[in-house]
């Protein structure tokens, strides 16, 4: 029988890897699910609900790691918690591996076999273990009510018998699963939306939710896509074009929302100093890329400022963590979907096929060394 461990996530990572739901299909598959004590109540998910699933209550994280076979995290554990395993374990979680490099070593050492969520193919077949877009869907809805209440006024138009309510203006800037969701969710509060991002094929994307397309559209521009659907870095010319752009464009929005992320880089910068001082009192800059340290040059990272002509940018860090029943929801349901791949539901236990396209794309260590392509490359 595999023997499935779950336990508490740092203070600042109120999501946990499973749900009572989650742990139903696993038992169901004849594994061991030991959940310690308390990890779902951020979520709202207690321990009676995860023990009448058929879930094992561990009254420490020490005995819900004890011997198991696969621990399930959201955030990387430590490098004690993974050797409290059983030999060889299978450790599945958003393991930030663009970060702490010297970390990351020291996780692969204890022999785990180490899996990145961060690193799911965009493929057809991965989709529903895309822990990439199940968070950033609701990052990108949270984004819109967090500036509504920030901005300090009505979204949408109103008429009344003492006048009209102008209609907001909101800019999404970056039009990924986050942005997407943002440009839907103020719509429907309804604002008057715009978007923008260099990758060709978001532009329809943006049209058929009821927003306006803004960019800077040349040759560039049109091949400004990788095979796997990210953005490209564009070149400095093109910045400058775009920058001005925006620069002009912006000056009339009350809300914007910055969503652009280049995975194991810097966030870009979208929004400068300048820029922000061109805009009206009272506007909200969302920045959703604040963990990377921000696309606005203002943004300061896990706090909110009011700049000296009042336009109020938030930095808030994790954003789908402040939505933690759902996220937990749909996060509990994408690794449930992974590991699935990983275990022999007749014989009860761990059959890894090593040649399956996702669990190549998303091994980062195995027996001792960091194997992961993107990891490689950087050491050599």
């Amino acid at each position: 029988m595999v023997t499935i461990a779950v336990t508490t996530e740092p203070d600042n990572e109120p999501r946990v890897a499973v749900s009572p739901d989650t742990v139903k299909k696993l038992v169901a598959a004849r594994c061991k699910v030991r959940i310690e004590a308390g990890a779902g109540a951020r979520s709202r998910i207690s321990d009676d609900a995860y023990a009448a699933q058929g879930a094992e209550i561990a009254p420490t994280a020490a005995d819900a790691l004890k011997g198991a076979d696969i621990l399930l995290r959201v955030r990387r554990p430590s490098k004690e918690d993974v050797a409290a395993l059983a030999p060889g374990a299978v450790v599945a979680a958003m393991l930030d591996p663009f970060s702490d490099r010297a970390d990351l070593e020291a996780l692969a050492a204890t022999k785990a076999t180490l899996f990145s969520m961060e690193y799911m193919p965009r493929t057809t077949r991965a989709q529903s273990m895309d822990v990439l877009s199940s968070q950033a869907n609701l990052a990108g809805y949270k984004a819109v009510v967090d500036a509504a209440s920030e901005f300090g006024a009505a979204v949408p138009m109103m008429m009344t018998p003492a006048g009209t309510v102008p209609a907001a203006k909101a800019f999404i800037m970056g039009v990924g699963v986050a942005g997407l969701q943002a440009i839907a969710t103020a719509r429907r509060l309804g604002a008057i939306v715009t978007a923008t991002d260099v990758r060709p094929a978001t532009k329809e994307q943006v049209q058929s939710l009821g927003a306006k397309f803004v960019a800077v559209e040349d040759e560039e521009f049109k091949q400004a896509q990788t095979a796997g659907g990210y953005a490209k870095e564009m070149s400095a010319e093109y910045k400058a074009k775009q920058a001005e752009l925006v620069a002009n464009h912006i000056k009339a929005q009350d809300i914007i929302i910055t969503t652009a992320l280049i995975p194991g880089r810097p966030a870009p910068t979208l929004i400068t100093a300048d820029m922000v001082r061109s805009m009206k009192p009272g506007a909200v800059i969302i920045d959703l890329a604040a963990e990377r340290g921000g696309n606005c040059e203002m943004t300061k990272p896990g706090e909110t400022i009011v700049t000296e002509n009042g336009v109020r940018i938030v930095g808030r860090l994790n954003y789908a963590g402040t939505v933690p029943v759902n996220a937990s929801s749909l996060y509990a349901r994408n690794l449930l979907s992974f590991i699935s791949l990983m275990i022999d539901q007749k014989e009860g236990k761990l059959a890894i096929n090593w040649d399956d396209d996702i669990i190549q794309g998303t091994l980062v260590a195995k027996e001792g060394a960091l194997v992961h392509p993107n990891l490689t490359k950087s050491a050599a």
